[in-house]
């Protein structure tokens, strides 16, 4: 047990199940979070709310697709009344699973953008993660590249280090450029982007990082806060971290793709009234202080400080097509990958 609340791994086991499920339930004074998101500053924000509330806020953390299945399995039982996930694909995946239900709530709504949440409201992001071009500033000027459609040009044969197709923020990606240019251009922007690879793709996005830092590739893809983390990190990172800049791709026409971190009310939620307090509790300006400070992400709500490393990088355009579209587009964008060969 932490201070003001309940901090769970989920094993694999039905054992926990029955355990976890027996302790979390219906009560006027707590709030059960099912979360993918494995940040210990988030601590700060749940003890700040019990603090301001005094509802007590138990959580369980895993992936978020063994979140999602856990959440159908236990049914009409199921005590999660919150899901967090760390990305919008999985939100419409939960959403499309049928384990969220729509919120009506004025002060979400004025809070958070509406590309930045459900149109219905099944869910809504709360914080961004802007997906940037990394670039090694003994190799690349930062005008040599722009955009994400400049990623397939052939000028960057072998010099491209970029994940799996597999992992959801690249769907996402994909998806956001199936928006904007259609089936056929994306396979042919799928197929450059293997054409352009320095090495197989390997490892998460510090990895993409780190490869550009020690002359394996020239340029990269990463979400912003992975080089927060390593600016603000271990010895052996901030060295990495040294030796690449940021460039916020698409600042001359849609903007850079923005994916979120984000949470819903579960469909079964025992305790809906606290539930959704305390996603209203999430858009204030001390929780989003939070999110922004202890984990490089940015805010969602307008006016928010960031943290000194974001503001650094500068102000950028981001594109505001609806995080709904690119997400239910991942599917799709799985599909174009794999027919592109980009494993």
């Amino acid at each position: 047990m932490r201070h003001l609340f309940h901090k769970l791994a989920l094993g694999a086991g039905v054992g926990l199940l029955a355990l976890t499920s027996g302790a979390m339930g219906a009560s006027a004074a707590e709030v059960n979070v099912y979360s993918s998101r494995h940040y210990d500053t988030d601590d700060a924000l749940y003890s700040d709310f019990t603090k301001q509330t005094g509802i007590k806020v138990n959580v369980i953390e895993a992936n978020a697709d063994q979140l999602i299945e856990r959440i159908r399995a236990e049914g009409q039982n199921s005590p999660a009344d919150i899901l967090i996930t760390v990305d919008a694909g999985r939100l419409v995946r939960a959403e499309e699973a049928g384990v969220l239900q729509p919120v009506k709530s004025a002060v979400l709504e004025k809070a958070i953008p509406a590309h930045l949440r459900d149109p219905a409201g099944h869910w809504f992001g709360l914080t961004k993660r802007a997906r940037v071009i990394i670039y090694a500033k003994d190799k690349v000027k930062p005008t040599d590249i722009s955009s994400y459609e400049d990623l397939a040009d052939p000028k960057w044969k072998g010099k491209l280090a970029i994940r799996s197709s597999t992992n959801i923020y690249n769907q996402s990606l994909v998806g956001a450029m199936l928006a904007a240019h259609g089936e056929a251009k994306t396979l042919e922007w799928s197929k450059g982007i293997v054409a352009n690879l320095a090495r197989a793709p390997k490892g998460g996005d510090r990895d993409q990082i780190r490869a550009v830092a020690v002359g394996e590739a020239d340029i990269a893809v990463s979400n912003t806060y992975y080089l927060g983390q390593m600016i603000n990190g271990k010895p052996e990172d901030k060295e990495a971290a040294a030796k690449v800049g940021v460039i916020f791709p698409n600042q001359k026409d849609r903007g850079t793709h923005v994916n979120i971190s984000g949470a819903g009310v579960v469909k079964t939620a025992p305790n809906k009234d606290n539930a959704v307090k305390f996603l209203e509790y999430l858009t204030t300006p001390q929780a989003q202080r939070y999110f922004a400070e202890g984990n490089y992400e940015y805010p969602v709500v307008a006016g928010v400080e960031i943290h000194p490393t974001l503001k650094a990088w500068g102000d950028f355009k981001e594109d505001k097509l609806n995080a709904d579209i690119f997400a239910t587009n991942n599917a799709k964008a799985l599909q174009i990958t794999d027919q592109a060969g980009w494993k």
